[in-house]
């Protein structure tokens, strides 16, 4: 069985996108490699860096979207959306027994924050 273990961020700008990421987890880059940053977050590794190809803002930031699990979605919203280059997608709203929340960072890329999946 495959298991995703990392999502790998490009950017034309990544101390930019370091400098946000870092405020969005609340902590320093758990690792650091020239223009790479990049943190534990949950059971996934998450970096951003330098990519020649990734030019400008994302042009279709609805096309991969990552989810942050958290049990505030509203209060984490809140917080984050205060953070300088960040977007609002969409509020807070309820999808049956969850809550979702989208935002962009500086590069246009969506990310969502969503209440932990329950296993029924």
């Amino acid at each position: 069985m495959l298991n995703l273990n990392s999502i790998m961020l490009g950017s034309m700008q990544p101390k930019v996108l370091a400098e946000f990421y870092e405020k969005v987890f609340s902590k320093p880059a758990d690792m650091i490699e020239g223009e790479w940053h990049g943190w534990s977050v949950g059971s996934t590794f998450f970096s951003v860096g330098e990519h020649s190809e990734a030019q400008g803002k994302s042009k279709n930031p609805e096309r991969i979207i990552y989810n942050f699990e958290t049990t505030k979605v509203k209060e984490e919203f809140q917080r984050i959306k205060k953070i300088e280059g960040a977007g609002v997608v969409k509020e807070p709203y309820e999808m049956g027994d969850a809550w979702i929340a989208t935002l962009s960072d500086p590069d246009g890329n969506y990310f969502q924050l969503m209440t932990p999946w329950e296993s029924k």
